[in-house]
This record gives structure tokens, sequence and C-alpha cells, in this order.
């Protein structure tokens, strides 16, 4: 990679119906450079922000994984279904909860929790990963990790839908909170509807929509890391 090719920091709003990946290979074509990296993959029916990373700046990935993110999110109370999200298919039904039992359900997912990752997820067992297996129809046991949900501010709650602003930790699935309020409450839930609106410092407001990546690709934004003096 030569040292005069483009570098550094790229904020797209990721439209619904395309990959992450998608949004790195618009890039790629955008700016002529294949070296091209995002942070904090967003399932193809989540919208929000993408940060993507070019050229030399991909080195500087791991200062921003650590960043917090937050996440709008609307929570489909009586079915839960196999991607845990409005696109699977439905498992299980149950009644609606109480605003009661949600709200306690909350507090026991804030904070270090350790959270079993969704069947339909890139999480790897034996070098397979699990979203392979679920589609196979294969059963694969996916151990739970330890992830950090900062907090829940909840906007709406209407009997079989909640409207939540959620900050959490990298690695989260906002997917497998959806579950587990559900079952936490006494009652079935997924994620209907998802958008990232911050990482760290990053908002969705100033991000570039994806079309704009084809037809007037915007200035990528320097990215330095300051570190301490020993």
């Amino acid at each position: 990679m030569s040292s005069d090719g483009p570098e550094g920091l790229l904020l797209v709003d990721k439209p619904a119906g395309i990959t992450s990946h998608d949004v790195v290979d618009m890039v790629r074509r955008a700016y002529g450079e294949r070296s091209v990296g995002h942070l904090g993959t967003l399932d193809p029916f989540a919208t929000g922000l993408l940060l993507v990373l070019v050229g030399r700046a991909t080195r500087l990935s791991t200062f921003l994984e650590i960043e917090p993110k937050v996440y709008e999110a609307v929570i489909s109370f009586g079915a839960e279904t196999d991607t845990d999200d409005s696109t699977g298919e439905v498992t299980r039904s149950a009644p609606p909860p109480s605003e009661a039992d949600v709200r306690a359900a909350i507090v026991t997912l804030t904070g270090h929790i350790e959270q079993v990752p969704p069947a339909y997820s890139a999480k790897k067992v034996g070098g397979k990963r699990a979203y392979a297996a679920a589609r196979a129809g294969e059963e694969m046991e996916l151990a739970p990790a330890s992830v950090v949900v900062h907090r829940w501010d909840v906007g709406r709650f209407a009997g079989d839908t909640l409207a939540a602003t959620i900050t959490c930790g990298g690695g989260t699935y906002i997917r497998a909170l959806a579950r587990d309020l559900g079952r936490l409450s006494g009652s079935a839930a997924h994620l209907a509807s998802l958008r990232r609106t911050r990482i760290g410092k990053f908002a969705v407001a100033d991000a570039a929509p994806a079309d704009a990546l084809r037809d007037s690709p915007p200035p990528l934004k320097r990215l330095e890391v300051a570190v301490a003096p020993a």
C-alpha cells in the first residue's frame, strides 16, 4: 500500500437491506483503495452509523472498538424468532408482559452481563460460523460472552412494543438483549427494528448516506490517536 493513497475515517449511514461488507465494497470502489475495514457490524435489517477506516487508518481500529455504542431499538413482545429479530421464523409465542416485569428485567440486563450470542451470528465453534450451522439445521451450543450494557432509556412501552435507547459496549448483540428481555419478563420477544446513532464521539447525524458514495464521495476525516506519555 503506498503512503500517498487515501486514508482516514468515513462515517456512513447504512440503509436497511445491505450488509456492512457491502458498504466496505462501496467505499473501496469510491476511493480506489483496497485496504478498507469497518467497526461494529450492523445486520442487514439494521440502519445507522457505520465507521469505515480507509488506508493506513485501519491500523487504528483497536482504539475505536472499545468506544460505547448507542442504539435506538424497538422490541416486539409476544413472539420469539430463530434469528431473534423480525426476519426470522417464530419459534415460541407467549402473552405480552406487564410493564413492571419489563422494567425489572431491564435491571437484570444492565451492567456487566453474560450474554449468549444469537444462533444466527458470526460466532465460531469448532471453526464453523453459527449462522452456517443454523441454516443447515444443526444445533450449536454457543458459550456466553461477557458484555457491558451501560444503560437503557425507555422511551415508550405500549403493551406489546418497547422503544428504548440502549448504550452498550462492543460485542453486545441487541438482538440477544431483546430475546432475553422477553424471557426474563415471562414472555417472548424479538428485535423489531434497530438503528445505531452513535459510536463514541461520532454521530449518525454527521454520516454520509450510502448512496453518496456512488455519486459524490465525501472527503475522509483525518484520524489521530493521542498516546499518553509514559
